[in-house]
Parts: C-alpha cells; sequence; structure tokens
C-alpha cells in the first residue's frame, strides 16, 4: 500500500484528492490548520508546515511514499499580498526540503493557470489558443507568481534530488457541492458564471471538476516513473465554462483575444491539457452540462 500525505487535505481540492486516492487503495495521511479531512483519510495532524521544523517533524513521523501539496492561500487578493506571497513560496520551498530531505520518493506541487498572466489590470493578451505548457507565464499578483516561484522551486530540487518531482496546474475547481448551488472560490455560483460571462471571462472560461482534477493527480502518481523529474502540467475540462463557443465569447469579454480565439472550435477550452493525455493518458471525464444541477 502506498502512503500518500495531503497537505491542505480540508480544501476545496484536498477533501477529492484524500477521497480519490483512499478508493484507489492509497493510506493517506492528511495535513490542514483546518478542520474537514474527509473520514476515508488513515490519520490527520494539524500541523504548520510554513514553519521548516513541523515540515520535517510531519515527513519524519509518518514517512509517506508520496506527498501531494495543495496547501496555500488559494484566492488572489483574499489576503495582504505579502501574506499570500510569502506563505506559500515558504509552504513549497519547506515541502520541497522535507521531502527531499526524508526521501520521499515522489512529490506533486499544486500550481495554478493564473501564472499566464490573464487579468493583468494594464492588459494582457494569450500568445496563442489553446494555452499549453510552453506558454510564457506572466505572473502580475503575489498570488500567481507565489504559484510560478513553486514551480520554479520544484525544478530546482528535481535537478538536486533523488525525489522525484512534479506540478499540476488545476484550472478553477469545482468541488461536487458546487454543481448543487454552493459558492464557488470566487463567491459566485456556476449558474452565475454561466449566465454573467464577464465572471469568468477574465479566466478564459477555464474550470475542472475537483474529482477529474484528483484522477489526474492519482494518475499523475503512478506515471512518475515514466516521465522525466520536474514536469508540469495543466489540468482542465473538455470544454469551456461557457454557453457560447469561445471563438465568439472571448472576444466580446477581452477583445484583445480576438485574432487567438478565432483557432478555438465548438466548445473547445482556452487551456489545453493535451500533454496529460499524451504523457499520462489522463483525460477528464465531467463537464458542467452533465454535473450542474439547478432548481
Amino acid at each position: 500500500m502506498t502512503r500518500t500525505l495531503v497537505t491542505g487535505s480540508a480544501g476545496r481540492l484536498g477533501r477529492s484528492v484524500v477521497t480519490a486516492l483512499a478508493q484507489a487503495g492509497h493510506e493517506v495521511i492528511g495535513v490542514d490548520v483546518a478542520p474537514g479531512t474527509p473520514p476515508e483519510a488513515a490519520s490527520t495532524l494539524p500541523a504548520d508546515l510554513t514553519d521548516l521544523g513541523q515540515a520535517y517533524d510531519v515527513l519524519a513521523r509518518f514517512r509517506p511514499d508520496v506527498v501531494v501539496h495543495l496547501a496555500a492561500i488559494a484566492t488572489p487578493f483574499s489576503r495582504p499580498e505579502g501574506v499570500i506571497y510569502r506563505t506559500n513560496t515558504q509552504l513549497a520551498f519547506n515541502v520541497c526540503e522535507a521531502a527531499s530531505g526524508t526521501g520521499v520518493g515522489r512529490v506533486v506541487i499544486a500550481s495554478s493557470p493564473t501564472v499566464i498572466g490573464y487579468g493583468a489590470p494594464r492588459g494582457w493578451a494569450p500568445r496563442y489558443l489553446p494555452i499549453d505548457e510552453d506558454h510564457p507565464a506572466e505572473p502580475w499578483n503575489a498570488y500567481s507568481l507565489s504559484k510560478l516561484v513553486a514551480e520554479q522551486t520544484m525544478a530546482a530540487f528535481a535537478r538536486g534530488s533523488e525525489t522525484r518531482f512534479a506540478a499540476v496546474r488545476p484550472c478553477f475547481v469545482v468541488a461536487p457541492e458546487e454543481w448543487a448551488g454552493a459558492p464557488t472560490q470566487s463567491g459566485h455560483t456556476i449558474a452565475e458564471r454561466l449566465d454573467r460571462p464577464e465572471i469568468a471571462g477574465v479566466s478564459l472560461f477555464n474550470y475542472i471538476d475537483a474529482r477529474d482534477a484528483s484522477d489526474m493527480i492519482s494518475v499523475l502518481i503512478d506515471r512518475m516513473w515514466d516521465v522525466p523529474s520536474g514536469e508540469v502540467f495543466f489540468a482542465g475540462a473538455a470544454d469551456a465554462l461557457a454557453r457560447e463557443p469561445l471563438a465568439e465569447l472571448l472576444p466580446a469579454v477581452n477583445p484583445a483575444t480576438a485574432a487567438a480565439a478565432a483557432a478555438l472550435t465548438g466548445t473547445a477550452p482556452a487551456f489545453s491539457s493535451a500533454k496529460a493525455e499524451r504523457l499520462l493518458g489522463w483525460t477528464p471525464k465531467r463537464d458542467w452540462r452533465t454535473e450542474l444541477e439547478i432548481g
């Protein structure tokens, strides 16, 4: 049995990851300063991993085979910018350092599509669509910058450690209860994001069901010995969170995307998960048309 430690196990994505890994046969250890880790976890611990000593203590205590690092301040501008940057970058460094130092075999780090730079107040346009892992990163706030630094931290440890590393950029995560009307991380419901394109348009209508993101992480854990250490993967739904094709909708909400949006056909999303399909064999199973519950 693979022992897998999940940081941020009580979070929007963490809860689904704990459940998915437990169902896949992992012995899951949940670490979170907040309550709410699913009961499928074999053990939980409220540790503050911004403290390097505590990070080492946790990994030395449980000796996991795998670490899935999801713990972070998860929403831009939800805290002072300095707090977001300091917390998220310190968490990433401490987890990578402690994992390498205690001989953990595999580490998955959660990043974010926000590293691409959409929504910048001085304007932003994609170099091309759909966006893949080769697209330049242009972070403009503390959250997106902290996630790019987390990726670079992971890559640095991948170059200097026997531990295998990978990073995942999950699109806008939709927890199962949010399909039924619970507020999303932005405070809006999914129905509101569909009915008011200007809300989701800032992030190019990206999204993923938390269970699909969890399945992707589970597959990645199994395949990490087959791909180079330090790889980065987008994980998104196979369509856009929009009622109209993005070739028409994107230019209406962000005129700077007009030229690139012409490459998108039908319900195609603005972010590509083709690399995850090619290297890992993973594809998403859920979309808003099958999951959304109205009324």
